[in-house]
């Protein structure tokens, strides 16, 4: 991926995992190949296809007033496609503004100093500094503050994006500000699939399998609260 950074804006890096031949056309084949390599379920794929369904012709009027009879998305005109009621962390021109990035943790991060650090294969020392991150209630203030009016269309879509960032990024049922900064520019999709590849899995996301294995096991979906509980638990028997 390194050697298109140089000439792409940020949006246009955020799409191009999804560009498998390097054409700067995504054909509804390329986004559900795209979602199945980053792990999601047949189903979830397959309801991804709306996306090309919503943004190819914004992206065709860089090219055409004709909308593409075969729903393929042009990422040169991906600028076309920003809707209202986001962050705006992209600019009109697709550009990432650091500042309002930062911005959306400083104002959003209701967590408090005794959250745990994240957890990964390096562990991080308990009394490191807290790294920013958003959990399930910041998200939801956030959509709820983004939201403009008469724009349902930038509702759904918003509310589409959150959601399939957090069942892909979650950890400790928060979203750390490393990883979403990752995904603005892309470069977390390359790295789960070179993940996946090697490991065949990556350990960290939101799946049925937390759903339903919390629900049934522990009475709670938020299965990340149980493994934070077992962890405490574990250390405290070894320091016994």
């Amino acid at each position: 991926m390194s050697h298109l950074a140089a000439n792409l804006t940020a949006l246009q890096l955020h799409v191009a995992f999804w560009d498998y031949n390097n054409d700067s056309i995504i054909t509804p084949v390329e986004i559900y190949s795209g979602f199945r390599d980053l792990g999601f379920c047949i189903p979830f794929s397959l309801g991804g296809l709306l996306i090309n369904i919503f943004f190819s012709y914004p992206t065709t009027l860089g090219h055409s007033w004709l909308p593409d009879p075969l729903f393929r998305i042009y990422t040169d005109s991906i600028h076309k496609a920003k809707h209202g009621s986001d962050t705006g962390v992209y600019s009109s021109d697709g550009n990432l503004r650091l500042m309002l990035f930062d911005e959306v943790f400083e104002k959003m991060d209701s967590s408090s100093p005794e959250v745990p650090t994240r957890i990964d294969n390096t562990t991080r020392p308990e009394t490191e500094r807290r790294e920013p991150s958003l959990g399930v209630g910041d998200l939801f203030r956030l959509h709820a503050k983004n939201r403009v009016a008469a724009d349902p269309a930038g509702w759904s879509f918003a509310a589409m994006e959150w959601w399939t960032t957090w069942l892909l990024l979650q950890r400790d049922g928060r979203l750390w500000k490393e990883d979403l900064r990752s995904i603005y520019d892309g470069t977390l999709f390359w790295r789960i699939r070179e993940e996946r590849e090697k490991n065949g899995q990556l350990h960290q996301g939101y799946g049925w399998q937390d759903w339903l294995g919390g629900l049934w096991n522990n009475g709670t979906w938020k299965t990340w609260e149980i493994r934070h509980k077992d962890r405490v638990k574990v250390k405290a028997e070894k320091e016994l």
